[in-house]
């Protein structure tokens, strides 16, 4: 069963204990062996500093023009948990997961938290396996494939939109949830923003700040499509 996953993953473990280390969540450790130390919280920890800097490290060599700020918001719209748990669906990560009766009962396979946390364990046990360079692979393929080849100068459109309103006084933003609709592991937001009291700009995505985001780009283009 895991050498689907490897395949996936692009990597086969030399190792394979760690791999179902990194698969292991703390509700199966505490209820098998009463020990949470066994399960993939300490390889979550390592694995979130090699994400990091491998993600750095891209945005860093791939944007020479682009400063620490921009560099700072592409970095945490890469590794943010919604990212991370859309590279644990493709992988159908959840399915390989191990967890306790709890939370296999409470629909952990499926929570963004748990897999997106195991996305970073696995990352972190392959380092531990094969090096440095077999985690980089994986953050390419899972993580970096994605990103788009230019990512735009203004990431953090609901910054950019503060910003741009408070050229005048007395401006007040608000954004408000339209809509949640889908099932759990496959949600869509819908949210809308206003700029006293009038809406500018709506927006949907995979997740509430998404959905944000998108409204703020789309109030943006409305209202200041010269900065856009």
């Amino acid at each position: 069963m895991l050498s689907e996953l490897e395949k996936e993953l692009g990597y086969a473990f030399q190792d394979r204990t760690l791999l179902e280390n990194a698969l292991t969540h703390s509700s199966y450790a505490n209820e098998k062996w009463k020990n949470s130390l066994l399960s993939n919280e300490r390889l979550e920890f390592l694995g979130d500093s090699i994400l990091g800097f491998v993600v750095a490290e891209y945005l860093y060599r791939t944007y020479p023009d682009h400063p620490e700020g921009d560099l700072t918001r592409m970095r945490a719209e890469l590794v943010c948990e919604t990212s991370l748990a859309d590279a644990a669906v493709h992988l159908n990560l959840g399915s390989y997961l191990l967890l306790g009766h709890g939370e296999e009962q409470g629909g952990g396979r499926s929570r963004s938290s748990i897999i997106a946390d195991a996305v970073e364990s696995v990352i972190a046990a392959s380092y531990l396996d094969g090096g440095f360079e077999a985690a980089r692979g994986i953050v390419q393929r899972l993580i970096l494939k994605d990103a788009p080849r230019e990512m735009q100068r203004i990431s953090d459109y609901k910054t950019a939109l503060q910003e741009l309103v408070q050229r005048r006084k007395n401006q007040l933003l608000s954004y408000q949830l339209l809509e949640e609709s889908g099932p759990d592991h496959e949600k869509t937001f819908r949210v809308e923003v206003s700029l006293n009291g009038e809406v500018v700009g709506v927006g949907q995505g995979s997740s509430k700040k998404r959905a944000e985001q998108a409204a703020a780009e789309a109030a943006i283009q409305k209202l200041f499509p010269e900065d856009a």
